[in-house]
């Protein structure tokens, strides 16, 4: 067994869509429909999508898959897990060769609460790392809250997505394999009065 961080610039993101309506097939199967796929390496299964390619398509596709799960304005969660520098990660690499323009476009404003940890495996520096990234979200303005095993980010769908690329693409660049847990929640009654960011 290969125990090494992998070499490949490839990122993939695991995710589980949950929309909170019994006509849930149809959101999911609609929302991956709509989505453009043509940058990225796909694979679905009776729990989850697997979605892999170049890290600016997989974020493109993971905002539009969530963007268009809940413009019907049906309460919807995703969760999720992002990583780079696998071991052993290699289908789909094919995929690195394609334009670098994201083709699914801006999303319509959408308010996102959502949680996330962030995991720079095998850095004896992890923890210094990982409040970098808080800082920076709070720079950026979608910090919300500090909890027991994640932090909170909040904001208009577009600034959330931003910052949560940017902050992955941030800690690859320091360390080999990372992985990033996230889980967003739309349209939930809990939201009531939130304003877009």
């Amino acid at each position: 067994m290969n125990n090494q961080c992998g070499t490949s610039p490839i990122v993939g993101f695991r995710f589980t869509l949950s929309p909170m309506t019994s006509d849930f097939v149809s959101v999911i199967k609609g929302a991956l429909k709509e989505t453009s796929l043509q940058n990225v390496w796909r694979h679905t299964d009776d729990v989850s999508t697997v979605i892999r390619g170049r890290s600016e398509h997989v974020f493109d596709v993971a905002k539009a898959v969530l963007s268009h799960a809940t413009k019907a304005g049906e309460h919807v969660s995703m969760s999720g897990t992002f990583s780079v520098g696998c071991p052993g990660d290699t289908a789909g690499d094919n995929l690195l060769d394609v334009t670098t323009e994201p083709v699914n476009g801006t999303a319509d404003s959408q308010y996102v609460s959502s949680q996330f940890a962030l995991y720079p495996l095998g850095d004896a520096k992890y923890m210094d790392i990982i409040y970098e990234e808080i800082e920076f979200a709070k720079e950026r303005g979608v910090f919300n809250d500090s909890m027991h095993y994640a932090s909170g980010i909040h904001g208009d769908i577009e600034p959330v997505f931003s910052f949560y690329e940017e902050t992955f693409d941030r800690v690859r660049a320091k360390t080999s394999h990372v992985v990033m847990t996230v889980t967003f929640s739309v349209n939930s009654p809990s939201h009531e009065g939130q304003q877009h960011a």
